[in-house]
Parts: structure tokens; sequence; C-alpha cells
């Protein structure tokens, strides 16, 4: 009989006790925050947890990779229990305070991390066509001119760096 499957498990739980130990707090706040109900946050972080856990190697990155998806994840595990509740409990319009402007702010914050995380992993290409047509509002022919390509060459990057783009977000727990 062979220690492999023990040592397996033992380096899971490892794995597990170290992403819980650099995320677990600053995700419990932030779902607290969501949620105001501790208890409602602390199983919301465990499931968020369990989900990367399972998710396994393929988490596997710096905590700038991991932490955004963590923050998606939790965010909308949150999202689905709110909706899940709301069905049986109606919410006060007194519910919605300026921790709602709080927590939106944060999410704002998040997506922009997360946008231009996966816009690293562009070609560079790619990514001034979409920085030039979308996040800088130019026209095709504008962003041409910016970039000295044509307009079709434009047109093609930006189709694929989206798609790509996509990739990247879906690959970081954003649905599609």
């Amino acid at each position: 009989m062979t220690d492999e499957p023990l040592d397996a498990a033992q380096e899971e739980e490892r794995r597990v006790r170290a992403l819980y130990a650099e995320h677990g707090q600053v995700l419990q706040g932030y779902v607290t925050r969501l949620t105001r109900d501790p208890q409602r946050a602390e199983d919301i972080v465990q499931e968020t947890l369990v989900r990367a856990w399972r998710r396994g190697e393929s988490l596997s990155g710096d905590a700038r990779s991991l932490r955004p998806w963590l923050f998606t994840v939790a965010r909308n595990l949150a999202f689905d229990d709110h909706r899940a509740r709301a069905r049986i409990e109606p919410v006060a319009p007194e519910a919605f305070t300026d921790e709602a402007d709080t927590a939106a702010a944060l999410d704002r914050t998040l997506e922009t991390w997360q946008i231009t995380e996966a816009l690293a992993h562009l070609s560079r290409d790619h990514r001034e066509a979409i920085v030039e047509t979308f996040f800088r509002g130019h026209s095709v022919a504008e962003a041409a001119a910016a970039l000295c390509v044509p307009p079709g060459t434009i047109k093609s990057r930006t189709y694929y760096g989206l798609r790509a783009l996509r990739s990247a977000l879906e690959e970081q727990g954003w649905g599609g």
C-alpha cells in the first residue's frame, strides 16, 4: 500500500488552507458588505473556495489573476442567494443605502481590474484595436489613422481581439 493518495489529499488540503489564508478574510468582508449577514457571507465564501478547489490546477497562478475570479464567483453566489431569498422575503427600499453604492463602486473596480488583466493576455495589435475603438470611442477610420493601418485591418483585429478578450474573461469566471 502506498502513501500517494494520502499525500495527494494532504496537498489538496494544504492548497485549500493556503487559498483561504490568502483570500478568505478579504472575501468575507466583501461578501458581508454585499449580504449584510456574516453567516450568509461565511457560507458564500466557503462555496466560493469549494468551487476554486474543484477547478484545481486550472486556477494556478498568482494572486492578481486568482483574486478577481474569486470575487466574481463570490459576487455571483451572493446575487443568486439574494434572488432566491427575494422570492421569499420582500426587500424594503430602506435596505438599499450608501453601502450599495460602495459595493457597486467595488464591483466596478474589480471589473476594471479583470478587464485590464484580460487585455494583457491579448496580442499588442488586438489590444490596440480594442482600446482605440471601444475604450477611446474612435471610429474604424479614426482608429486606422491613429494606428497607421488600413480600416479593414482594424475591423479584423477588433473582431478577433474581442473573441480573444471574451475567452480570457470566461477563463477568469465571467459568464458568457
